[in-house]
């Protein structure tokens, strides 16, 4: 961030007033935030509220980072798009709903997102990063980059109703996201928001808080939550702070780190469970893909069963013709009603509920049982683009 800003227009003085009568912010406060540089990875459920509370605030430079396009299950909570952005990549109606809140700021559209390759170099050329990602690989990613980049990381995450803050900054003593979880979790062991669910709402008090950390840290107005974590209970309305210790043993940050570059293989495809090895026959793997799971059901010599393990109301929005619907709650009484001479493969939204149903199907005795990785959200993908995405 420039230690001079250029000073203010007469048009800027005016619309950010109510800011400048701030004795933290002023008009040096408020110049500081035009000259910022920030990047918001993710133009999401967090992303959106953060960008714009951002875009209002004068952010000078406002980088937005998303790879995926706009889905109508998108709008419950994703603020940014609307209706007819649907189909669009998020970066385009991002930008456009962004330049329009705001035309004294520039957005800067990436939409290639956030990769193992471009990562580093990207967050270098920012002062800040806003991470509002929604899976752990993109987690793990943002907060290595940040580190390397020595940019500090604003965090947040949503699941259900409850919701995170942080901001990682070791450069300035603070911890990495990696002091406080080292590894990810096993493929498949956490549900995304695609299976279970989030509070539309509770994205924007959580997206709101992270568009906060950035203007305090950018104005220097306050405290920042550099070594705290904000846990929100939306159930409740209950706020609860924790402190974080730096892990002398984090392999990131550490005395001894392992971590000194970023490397693919550390950063997993993330709606997909990774493929898992084959258990009991090689002939019926743990897990197969959307497109092989297809063309075992075309193959009249393979008998095989589509099971579909999601929610009722979720079969009605799609559901794979054919298949057999029985919510995974229910697959323990209705174990009798699978047949075993039939290859079954398990299917659910994306992949970790059918995952779980797999290998306790394979507990029971039924050898013949393979996860669909992916699910249905990977078979519309790949297979079928007329099934409605959710």
């Amino acid at each position: 961030m420039s230690e001079s800003p250029p000073p203010l227009s007469p048009a800027e003085l005016a619309r950010y007033s109510r800011h400048i009568l701030l004795d933290e912010i002023g008009v040096a406060g408020q110049a500081k935030l035009a000259a910022a540089r920030v990047l918001v990875v993710g133009a999401g459920g967090l992303g959106s509220p953060a960008a714009l509370y951002l875009a209002a605030a004068g952010i000078g430079t406002l980088g937005i980072a998303d790879f995926d396009r706009v889905s109508d299950h998108n709008l419950q909570r994703q603020l940014l798009h609307d209706d007819a952005s649907v189909g669009e990549p998020k970066v385009t109606s991002a930008a456009r709903r962004l330049r329009t809140t705001n035309p004294f700021i520039r957005v800067i559209e990436h939409a290639d997102g956030v990769t193992p390759a471009n990562a580093v170099a990207l967050f270098s050329t920012y002062d800040i990063v806003v991470d509002g990602t929604d899976n752990f690989s993109a987690r793990y990613l943002n907060n290595d980059a940040a580190f390397l980049a020595r940019k500090p990381l604003v965090y947040g995450s949503v699941y259900k109703f409850e919701g995170q803050v942080a901001v990682f900054d070791p450069d300035h003593g603070g911890p990495c996201y990696r002091c406080l979880f080292p590894e990810p979790p096993a493929p498949g062991s956490v549900p995304g928001c695609g299976e279970a669910g989030v509070l539309g709402a509770l994205c924007g008090v959580i997206g709101s808080l992270l568009a906060l950390e950035v203007i305090k840290l950018v104005t220097g107005a306050g405290e920042s939550f550099r070594g705290r974590l904000l846990n929100y209970d939306a159930l409740t309305q209950c706020f609860q702070t924790l402190r974080l210790a730096r892990d002398p043993h984090c392999p990131l940050c550490g005395s001894t780190p392992s971590i000194h570059e970023l490397r693919t293989e550390n950063y997993p495809a993330v709606c997909a469970p990774a493929p898992s090895p084959a258990m009991n026959s090689a002939d019926y793997p743990l897990e197969i893909s959307v497109r092989e799971a297809k063309r075992l059901l075309d193959e009249p010599a393979h008998p095989a069963l589509l099971l579909d393990v999601r929610e009722t109301y979720e079969t009605e929005i799609c559901h794979v013709k054919g298949s057999q619907l029985i919510p995974m709650r229910q697959i323990p009484e209705r174990m009798h009603d699978l047949p075993r001479e039939a290859h079954l493969l398990i299917l659910c939204h994306s992949g970790g509920r059918s995952l779980r149903i797999t290998e306790f199907l394979r507990a029971q005795g039924f050898t013949a049982v393979s996860n669909v990785a992916g699910g249905i959200a990977a078979w519309t993908d790949q297979i079928d683009p007329t099934l409605r995405r959710y």
